[in-house]
């Protein structure tokens, strides 16, 4: 059991800008007056210098930004996030671990870990996720998925978080292949995260809402490239067992977890 205090801290300062500027950038009438401002602004400060490289790169930034939500860019770095990931073999193992992202990408999740878990492809279905975890259990029994068949966290506020909770959870109870189910641009970032945890894991991939908006479309993706250079600087893809660490990022010591996982 995780101890309640990691389920009741503060957002991160990170999340909430991180959060703030993706909302921003999804708001294309900001963008575009922040980058018009931007190429504007130069020439009417006639003793600024570099005016003409100022302009110049919000023109590029105002080129980008648009070229980011053309279906074929968005379809190309797509590809790049999913052409290393292993197909799935159609093996049992000893759970289906589902991950949250928020409520418009939770029905498609549900979806494939019900119909893996009908297919006996696992006992146990785990969901991860603060925001997330307890919903989607709650939509699993609604598809009829037994109870003593579910179990979750309702804490982790980040993908390694997902792995750490899932880990301490999951590792005592002697699971050790796991069926993974997100969205194909955060598959890669989360089998790398997941597997130097500990776990092996089989990625199953489920659907990006139809409905997701092309600006919305190209900043998650933006996003997991980001995080594969993130979490790759920071360590998180160098293999570990938790179950050799003297202390799980569990009840005891959540001043132990933050210092491991951030």
């Amino acid at each position: 059991m995780l101890d309640p205090a990691l389920c009741d801290r503060p957002v991160s300062q990170w999340l909430v800008w991180k959060s703030m500027f993706s909302e921003w950038m999804m708001t294309p009438s900001l963008v575009v007056l922040a980058l018009v401002v931007l190429i504007l602004i130069p020439w009417m400060i006639p003793p600024l210098q570099w005016k003409r490289l100022l302009s110049g790169l919000g023109i590029f930034l105002l080129v980008v930004y648009f070229s980011a939500t053309f279906p074929l860019t968005i379809a190309l770095a797509k590809k790049g996030l999913v052409t290393f990931i292993p197909s799935d073999p159609g093996k049992t193992t000893d759970a289906i671990v589902v991950l949250g992202r928020g409520r418009i990408f939770r029905n498609s999740r549900v979806e494939v870990a019900a119909d893996l878990w009908k297919s006996h492809r696992a006992p146990l279905i785990f969901a991860s996720g603060a925001g997330d975890g307890s919903e989607i259990i709650e939509l699993l029994k609604a598809k009829g998925i037994p109870t003593d068949a579910l179990n979750e966290e309702h804490c982790s506020q980040t993908t390694k978080e997902n792995a750490l909770f899932t880990a301490s959870i999951l590792q005592p109870q002697g699971v050790k292949q796991i069926l993974l189910v997100t969205d194909s641009p955060h598959m890669l970032r989360s089998l790398l995260t997941f597997r130097n945890i500990g776990f092996e894991v089989i990625p199953h991939t489920s659907k990006i809402p139809p409905e997701l908006a092309p600006t919305k479309k190209a900043m998650l993706i933006f996003y997991e490239y980001m995080g594969l250079v993130g979490y790759g600087l920071q360590g998180h893809f160098i293999p570990h067992n938790l179950a050799k660490k003297e202390h799980l990022p569990v009840a005891k010591n959540a001043q132990v977890f933050s210092l491991e996982a951030q």
